[in-house]
């Protein structure tokens, strides 16, 4: 029997679509033929302890087969629910997904990544590059105002302005993020880091800042953790509008905070537009 354990199998069984008794988009026939090809024939009475239902032959599979026979099977399964979003135009669960294929390389023997926590030096070595515009989640007439603003960020940072870079990419970001919170707001609005206000309600989008769009971003999966880490001076962008603010900070940007920031606008971008 292989040794899925309780949490895992509800990652799996979420990626496989399992509640209604179905498997992803199995029809019998075809999922007869899927596990024909593993040699293992799904629909005989060995898998029938819990029912006749595909879910429940193959939680039966699950609990009666090895651990790299159950690997390799849902290995091909994880493969098969990230076609079927991408040819039906559904979104990809990043976060569950990648739970569920740390399952299934548990169980095929892979060890785990261990890799080292990205550095602040090792975040700007990367070379991270800016999206098609049109593909971030931006109303079209909105497109050439960001492609402006992107271009001034560039030409700033190479004259020094670094106040400039950060106010400018704080504003790019703040609006690709809204963007993405007003295509999905029901996602945006129930995440645990949603900003709320005194009477426990969800703010309004307008009324986020880009913190917490980026706090809430990260909780989901759209941005990835090295943009909360090291974004620090797009998060607080607001603060150094206004004089008086700087001030009471005492934050004055040099090249390298500028240089930072606009490679964590670069990345952030490329993770809303799923290119990372």
């Amino acid at each position: 029997m292989s040794t899925l354990t309780d949490i895992e199998k509800r990652y799996l069984e979420r990626l496989l679509d399992m509640g209604g008794g179905y498997v992803l988009d199995f029809s019998d026939n075809t999922y007869g033929e899927f596990f024909n090809k593993h040699r293992i024939n799904i629909h005989g009475s060995k898998y029938q302890t819990y029912g006749t239902s595909k879910a429940k032959k193959m939680r039966a599979f699950g609990e009666q087969e090895p651990d790299p026979i159950v690997g390799k099977v849902l290995l091909e399964m994880l493969d098969s629910y990230v076609t079927n979003c991408e040819l039906g135009g559904a979104e990809i669960d990043k976060p569950v997904l990648e739970k569920g294929r740390a399952a299934v390389d548990r169980l095929l023997g892979k060890k785990a990544k261990t890799a080292s926590a990205p550095t602040e030096s090792s975040f700007l070595d990367t070379e991270f590059t800016i999206p098609n515009i049109s593909k971030l989640p931006i109303d079209a007439p909105v497109v050439p105002v960001i492609e402006k603003r992107l271009t001034e960020a560039r030409v700033a940072l190479k004259a020094g302005a670094n106040l400039s870079v950060i106010f400018l990419c704080g504003s790019v970001l703040e609006a690709v993020l809204l963007g993405a919170a007003q295509k999905h707001p029901a996602k945006f609005n129930n995440s645990k880091a949603s900003p709320t206000n005194s009477a426990g309600s969800v703010k309004k989008f307008h009324e986020w800042s880009l913190a917490q769009f980026i706090d809430v971003a990260c909780d989901l999966g759209v941005l990835k953790p090295d943009i909360k880490k090291f974004g620090h001076g797009l998060r607080d962008f607001r603060n150094y509008i206004h004089p008086y603010q700087q001030l009471v900070s005492g934050f004055t940007p040099d090249q390298h905070t500028a240089k930072v920031c606009f490679q964590v606008l670069k990345a952030a971008l490329a993770d809303v537009a799923g290119e990372r």
